[in-house]
């Protein structure tokens, strides 16, 4: 019996599992840059692929990135023969941090050493030598010069895959420009400087006077740690205080449903994600009071303050939609799903704005509304792009979750209910208003005449 038992032993050994001495963590403590996983790059491809530049090892020569590739080239050259300096002190930073780099990706880089620090090297020679040009507002550079080229560029630089780490970033422009040390600064400035360097580094300004046109905060981003480009955007759209997620978001009315039912959407100049549900709480308690159907028929009214006042609002920040929008968005929402799980923010945003938007009805009222300024022309592109942002995404929580509970109590209050089939039926127009109010006027005369003999009686 000990035989055979030994013999089933020793077949079975044949199927045994040869498990590696050293297996690698599924993702190491530094991962930030992230491969899109596949149920959101199905969605649209293209949305995660750089077009002209490419950064980094994941789209490391992609098809058609050689012209880009001699542009690297040329401001590698220009950056060291401007600073006097070699390339050895660079390539030690690179090669000192090369583990914590290649850390940094989702992916095991199969980049030897040297093609893999040679590659760090010349993008991240190629983004400080760009971000340069751009601060010196260099004209007459060939990128910087061509609005669609420049336009292009920073787009690709905020995708997800096309990264490096923003640490080894900033370690080389530090040392381009001697600002590891007190000897960079003016004397005379010298604790003032340094204070202001704490607050907003010189790298961290660089980029963000880059990418301006997302950089909707005028503070410091104080006691941020940036992972990269991706990142360093969503922190500037993000920087709203009172973001803090509760339970999932949920509202059975889109905008249209919402301002017939009496509720103004005011457009604002405030942080993108900053929306508010404002206006007079008494209404809350006395919704008749509401006089937003009254003002949207009859426009000469808009001008009576109080009547104004009788609304309630929901405040929205102005969002401009371009061709660069849902690449933007995309990419934001996949970082999102990868390493911030418990802070969704523009997975947040973008469920809320498909929540507001069903068709282009609803597009058209937040355009009239000033909410949306709409650069791709189509209305009915825009709820299209809305719509399909927030497919295949995972939302546990949603910071709007008290926004939604005001909406829906609001729509849910049964004056209001009335108040949004009376503009529905009586007061969609100015016209069928004016009519309205006409037959109104008449209604109310006829009764007085017929109890004007009874109330007058000689």
């Amino acid at each position: 019996m000990a035989s055979a038992s030994t013999g089933k032993e020793a077949e079975c050994k044949d199927y045994f599992i040869d498990i590696p001495p050293h297996l690698p963590p599924a993702e190491w403590p530094e991962c930030c840059i992230y491969r899109v996983p596949k149920k959101l790059r199905m969605v649209n491809e293209e949305a995660y692929t750089p077009k002209l530049v490419s950064i980094g090892p994941f789209h490391h020569h992609i098809n058609g990135s050689t012209d880009m590739e001699m542009h690297k080239m040329r401001y590698l050259k220009d950056f060291f023969d401007q600073t006097e300096r070699s390339q050895e002190g660079f390539l030690k930073i690179i090669k000192d941090n090369e583990v914590k780099i290649r850390h940094c990706y989702s992916e095991t880089i199969e980049h030897n050493s040297n093609d893999f620090v040679k590659m760090i090297l010349l993008d991240a020679i190629f983004i400080i030598e760009l971000f340069s040009r751009n601060d010196r507002n260099d004209g007459s550079d060939y990128i910087l010069s061509k609005p669609w080229l420049r336009l292009g560029i920073t787009h690709d630089l905020m995708l997800l895959e096309n990264q490096l780490p923003f640490f080894i970033l900033e370690k080389l422009y530090m040392l381009a420009f001697d600002l590891n040390d007190s000897s960079s600064f003016n004397h005379h400035e010298e604790d003032k400087q340094i204070e202001e360097h704490k607050k907003d580094p010189f790298f961290v300004k660089l980029c963000r006077n880059y990418f301006k046109d997302y950089d909707h905060q005028p503070d410091s981003i104080i006691g941020k740690e940036i992972k990269h480009f991706t990142d360093l955007v969503r922190f500037l759209l993000c920087s709203v205080p009172n973001l803090h997620p509760k339970e999932h978001f949920h509202t059975r009315y889109c905008a249209t449903k919402l301002d017939d039912a009496g509720l103004k959407f005011k457009a604002v100049n405030k942080r993108l994600l900053d929306i508010t549900f404002a206006g007079n709480k008494c209404l809350g308690h006395f919704p008749c009071c509401n006089m937003s159907w009254l003002l949207a028929c009859l426009p000469c009214l808009k001008g009576v303050k109080c009547l104004e006042r009788m609304q309630s609002i929901l405040e929205v920040p102005i969002v401009v939609i371009d061709d660069s929008t849902e690449a933007v968005f995309r990419n934001l929402i996949a970082l999102e799903q990868c390493h911030y799980p418990s802070e969704t923010y523009i997975c947040n945003y973008a469920v809320l704005l498909d929540y507001l938007i069903d068709n282009e009805k609803d597009v058209e009222l937040l355009v009239d509304k000033n909410v949306i300024v709409n650069n791709i022309g189509s209305n009915a592109a825009v709820a299209a792009l809305i719509n399909g942002l927030c497919l295949q995404i995972v939302e546990d929580n949603s910071c709007y979750s008290d926004l939604g509970k005001q909406i829906n109590e609001y729509s849910d209050n049964h004056l209001n209910r009335i108040m949004a089939t009376m503009k529905s039926e009586f007061f969609r127009d100015f016209w069928r208003g004016t009519a309205t109010t006409v037959a109104l006027v008449v209604l109310l005369y006829q009764f007085w005449s017929f109890l004007r003999p009874f109330v007058f009686k000689k």
